[in-house]
């Protein structure tokens, strides 16, 4: 494996869950893979999950790991041909031709402007390091997916799924902020992949890109697409039009005990961080069926499985 930024770049996905999954029960047994073998992590916007999981899956396989807050004075020009007399003081293709030099697998976090779609959903930073680091690329988020949170969500209801195919709901729910659709795109996708019943709601206006979402049925009301489900995943994300704004906070699209006790006794997942009261109700994020924990401790073992089958790669 030479990059992973979505579900596309891996041939056998429900192997690689299954991976994740074993690794989860024996964290050490690769523990001398990435002996003298190094990570560099590039941060362009804050993490807590996604950095502490990721470092502590490399260090699990022997790795030596240095992570980079980039997104503060480090200004990188993207563009090629460009005349650089403005602030930026470097270009991509040299300083991460320069990183490529300094580590074995690089891994970048990026984040959405949310003013220009187009610019976007072109996923240029990332891309770029896949193209100048000469070395293998994880995604820790893009403007468009978050690869690894997906993985981790997969093992998560694998977990805990109370059928051999679950129902599994991804809710829109509200938020005081624009956030980006990288979370639920790139759910989308993987969930399409998984052997579950994947539905998405969502109020009027907040469709997401069918490049992502390709047949899940969309369903409008929220309390309808509940009904019978296993597992209910809330996220928030701003709409494609108009891009990045805040154009609905209706209360009554927060996950409530009152709508889990239409569901099929259903588990509450979120990837965190979470707005208490907004997204969620604490009645649901603090009872006995949230599992947003359990899915933040995935994150290791997902970082973990990929970290792996790009070690094995670079062997042969």
């Amino acid at each position: 494996m030479q990059q992973f930024l979505s579900v596309h770049d891996v041939a056998d996905p429900h192997q690689l869950v299954r991976e994740a999954l074993d690794l989860k029960n024996n964290p050490y047994a690769f523990e001398s893979l990435g002996r003298h073998k190094r990570l560099l992590m590039l941060f362009f916007n804050p993490s807590l999950r996604t950095r502490l999981s990721t470092e502590v899956a490399a260090q699990q396989l022997g790795m030596h790991v240095i992570s980079m807050n980039a997104s503060e004075g480090w200004k990188l020009e993207l563009a090629d041909g460009s005349v650089m007399r403005g602030d930026t003081a470097e270009h991509v293709r040299e300083a991460a031709g320069v990183i490529g030099q300094y580590a074995d697998i690089i891994a970048v976090r990026s984040f959405p402007g949310l003013i220009d779609r187009e610019q976007d959903y072109a996923d240029t930073l990332v891309k770029a390091f896949v193209r100048y680091t000469g070395k293998p690329v994880i995604s820790l988020e893009s403007a468009t997916r978050h690869p690894l949170q997906s993985l981790a969500d997969w093992m998560t209801i694998l977990e805990h799924q109370p059928r051999q195919r679950p129902k599994v709901v991804l809710s829109w729910a509200p938020h005081p902020r624009a956030l980006p659709q990288a979370v639920p795109n790139s759910f989308a996708e993987w969930m399409q992949v998984a052997d579950v019943d994947f539905y998405i709601t969502h109020p009027p206006g907040y469709e997401l890109d069918p490049a992502f979402t390709g047949s899940t049925p969309i369903l409008y009301d929220q309390r309808e697409a509940f009904a019978a489900a296993d597992f209910i995943y809330a996220k928030n994300w701003s709409p494609l039009m108009p891009y990045g704004q805040v154009v609905n906070q209706d209360p009554d699209w927060m996950i409530s005990a009152d709508k889990m006790a239409g569901t099929r006794n259903a588990k509450f997942m979120h990837c965190l961080p979470v707005r208490r009261n907004v997204v969620v109700s604490d009645a649901v994020i603090d009872g006995d069926n949230s599992i947003v924990l359990q899915q933040a401790n995935n994150r290791v073992f997902a970082a973990q499985a990929v970290l792996r089958r790009m070690l094995l790669a670079a062997q042969h």
